[in-house]
C-alpha cells in the first residue's frame, strides 16, 4: 500500500438523519424505551449504534470479503479470529507460561512478542475494514495488540425534545399450549411497543490523518465510510425503527493533515431551526438547515451530501 492511497487530510463531519414512527435506539435498562437526555428530553442514538449500522453495510456491499471484512458481528468469537491472523502468518501460538506461586498455566493473554504482534496487528487492519476505520482491541488472546481507529462518532442528539409513546399490541397466538390452557382458549398475548412520532437527530465525526497512516485507512475506505453514512439505514428495515433515514452529511475537509480550524467552530457553521414553533415537527420539511459560510476559515472545504 503506498502513502499516496492513505488518508492524507483530516475531516470532519455532520450526519443528520431522523425518524418517524420508530425507536432509533432502545435502552435495554429501561425496558428498551428510546434513549432520552433526562434533564433536556432530547433524544439520544449511541456511537455504538451508529458504528454498527456502519459495519452492516459494508458487510452487505462488499459481502465481508478481505479487505473489507467485519470483525465486530453477530455471533463472532473475536479470540478465534485473532487466532486465525497467527495461523495465516505461520506464527507459532505459544503455550502459556506456567505460573510459579501455584504451577498452574496462566491464560493465553499476551500471546506473541514484539515483531509477531507487530505482524498481527497489520494483518488485522488489512483485512477487516472496522477495524483500521474504528479500531479495536485484539489483545485479549493471541495478542494482536491494540488498534486506535482514524474514524470516531459521537452520540446522536435530537434537534429538539423528543416524546415517547407506548403502543399496547396484540398477538392472535401463544407459544405454548401451556399458556393456551391458562388462558381459557383466548389465544391473545399483549405487549408493549414504543416510538418516537418524530425526531431530527444530529451527530458529528472525526477522521485523523495521523492515525490513518497507521492503520491503512485509505481514501477509498473513506468513501466507502461517506457512502454507508449516507445509506446506512437502507437495509436496515424493521418495524420497530419506522422510518428512518440520512438527510444530510456535511464533509469538512482539512487542506493539511493536522487541521486548519477547530471542530468547534466548523460545527457552529451549520444551523437547524424549526419552521413553525407553534407546533411540533413531524416531518424534515419542517426545519430549515443552513450553512453559514464565513464561519468557514480559509483551508476547509464543505463538502454536501
Amino acid at each position: 500500500m503506498t502513502n499516496e492511497k492513505l488518508v492524507q487530510r483530516r475531516y470532519d463531519f455532520v450526519v443528520l438523519f431522523d425518524v418517524k414512527d420508530g425507536n432509533p435506539n432502545g435502552d435495554p435498562d429501561a425496558g428498551n424505551l428510546p434513549r432520552i437526555d433526562a434533564e433536556t428530553g432530547h433524544g439520544l442514538v449511541t456511537d455504538v449504534c451508529l458504528k454498527r449500522k456502519v459495519r452492516n453495510y459494508i458487510g452487505l456491499k462488499m459481502d465481508e470479503k478481505a479487505p473489507h471484512g467485519i470483525f465486530v458481528k453477530e455471533k463472532a468469537v473475536l479470540n478465534n479470529t485473532i487466532e486465525k491472523a497467527y495461523v495465516n502468518l505461520d506464527i507459532n501460538l505459544k503455550e502459556p507460561p506456567v505460573d510459579p506461586t501455584d504451577g498452574k498455566k496462566r491464560n493465553k493473554e499476551g500471546q506473541g512478542q514484539g515483531k509477531e504482534i507487530d505482524r498481527a496487528k497489520t494483518f488485522m487492519c488489512q483485512n477487516f475494514y472496522d477495524i483500521r476505520t474504528f479500531g479495536a482491541v485484539l489483545s485479549t488472546g493471541a495478542n494482536a495488540g491494540q488498534v486506535r481507529g482514524p474514524v470516531q462518532l459521537t452520540f446522536a442528539r435530537s434537534v429538539d425534545p423528543i416524546v415517547s409513546l407506548e403502543h399496547s399490541i396484540t398477538r392472535m397466538a401463544v407459544t405454548t399450549e401451556q399458556e393456551a390452557e391458562k388462558q381459557g382458549g383466548d389465544n391473545r398475548t399483549m405487549g408493549r411497543k414504543f416510538t418516537v412520532p418524530y425526531g431530527l437527530y444530529r451527530s458529528h465525526g472525526f477522521v485523523s490523518a495521523p492515525l490513518a497512516q497507521q492503520t491503512g485507512f485509505t481514501e477509498d475506505d473513506l468513501e466507502l465510510l461517506w457512502d454507508a453514512l449516507i445509506n446506512m439505514f437502507e437495509h436496515d428495515r424493521s418495524a420497530a425503527r419506522g422510518l428512518m433515514g440520512t438527510r444530510k452529511l456535511f464533509i469538512f475537509e482539512h487542506s493539511s493533515k493536522m487541521g486548519n480550524a477547530s471542530v468547534q467552530k466548523l460545527f457552529d457553521a451549520i444551523e437547524i431551526t424549526l419552521n413553525d414553533k407553534s407546533r411540533p415537527a413531524r416531518d424534515f420539511r419542517d426545519y430549515s438547515v443552513t450553512v453559514d459560510a464565513d464561519q468557514i476559515p480559509h483551508g476547509v472545504t464543505l463538502i454536501e451530501r
